[in-house]
């Protein structure tokens, strides 16, 4: 019987640097909450349960969540990411291992999280934790090693020393634990640091003082598993999981001349040998057929568009039906 695996997503924080009343992990990122893509990938992977953690606007991250089958505990206070998991402990009793990651990491996949969890098992380690390399690493937790490449510590930047600022690997944040050491270690885990929060990291260095075994799963792709704090990075995220979809679609037989600006919602379907040009933007679940010709700028919300129809440069359609081989004249505004 495999082992059963628990995910814990770490939901609870208000992300000060969003500069924003709303919480964080709110916030949209490629048509919906940066927390459901996190949630997707959980449910698409190894993993049995998922728990999310809330507190800052709780009432609000829970009316998101009737699409996805997942418990929710509140952090009632924000005491660090060690406390936040503490949090799940009753959640997570029957479970064998715990998937740790933060609802602010839009842009990771079900089939990373799929290896990780496939090297975790085969190695039998206690933890193991996902890390990736930065050119300019300000602002993580450093990964400290010793002469043999094992895993020593995670130090956080603000209590790192001049050599450890140097480490070029960082933590992403991303951890797979045994539950029957993770709970345990998180009680040893004090708030001696310049937080004064109970920092997850430090079941690290307990892990190692204690013998157990501590494994790397490091990501080659940094964009993957970076975590979203400010609108820049926002923008940078939407931007990535967009491009993903358009090279979906790229290869299943769309044509986009110019991709990076080009805007499709995911519940779009567009038929095989269309050509879309620049600045399209195809929203709300519109249906475009086979061989249609979107020009320029143009705007397409909510419609069907039947087979080889052409859509003018710079025309605004909404709730519409175009039919086939139709053409529809540029600067056009028309509202079904």
């Amino acid at each position: 019987m495999a082992p059963s695996i628990t995910a814990v997503i770490l939901a609870a924080g208000k992300g000060t640097r969003m500069k924003s009343n709303k919480a964080k992990v709110l916030h949209e990122v490629f048509f919906k909450p940066m927390v459901h893509h996190v949630l997707d990938a959980v449910s698409n992977s190894q993993t049995k349960d998922t728990v999310l953690i809330i507190g800052h606007q709780k009432d609000a991250v829970l009316d998101t969540l009737e699409a996805y089958d997942c418990l929710t505990v509140e952090q009632k206070e924000q005491l660090g990411t060690g406390h936040a998991v503490l949090c799940s402990e009753k959640m997570c009793k029957n479970t064998d291992h715990v998937l740790i990651l933060c609802g602010d990491t839009p842009l990771i996949e079900s089939a990373t999280l799929n290896t990780l969890i496939d090297q975790h098992l085969d190695s039998k380690a206690t933890i193991t934790l996902m890390t990736t390399r930065l050119e300019n690493p300000f602002g993580y937790g450093r990964i400290v090693q010793n002469e043999q490449e094992a895993v020593t510590a995670i130090v956080e930047q603000k209590d790192a020393s001049p050599e450890q600022l140097q480490i070029n690997e960082i933590n992403a944040g991303i951890y797979l634990v045994r539950r029957s050491f993770l709970f345990e270690a998180l009680k040893q885990v004090g708030t001696d640091n310049s937080q004064g929060e109970v920092y997850l990291t430090d079941i690290v260095s307990i892990a190692v003082n204690s013998g157990q075994r501590v494994e790397r799963f490091v990501h080659p792709h940094p964009v993957d598993v970076l975590g979203v704090n400010s609108r820049v990075e926002l923008a940078q995220a939407n931007t990535e999981l967009q491009m993903r979809h358009n090279r979906n679609l790229m290869l299943a037989g769309v044509t986009m001349l110019a991709p990076e600006t080009i805007q499709i919602e995911p519940n779009c379907s567009i038929g095989v040998d269309c050509v879309l040009e620049a600045g399209v933007s195809i929203t709300g679940s519109s249906r475009i057929g086979k061989g249609c010709v979107i020009r320029r700028g143009a705007v397409i919300h909510r419609c069907t568009i039947d087979d080889e129809a052409v859509i003018g440069p710079n025309a605004v359609l909404e709730n519409c039906s175009i039919g086939s081989c139709e053409h529809i004249p540029p600067l056009v505004h028309r509202v079904g």
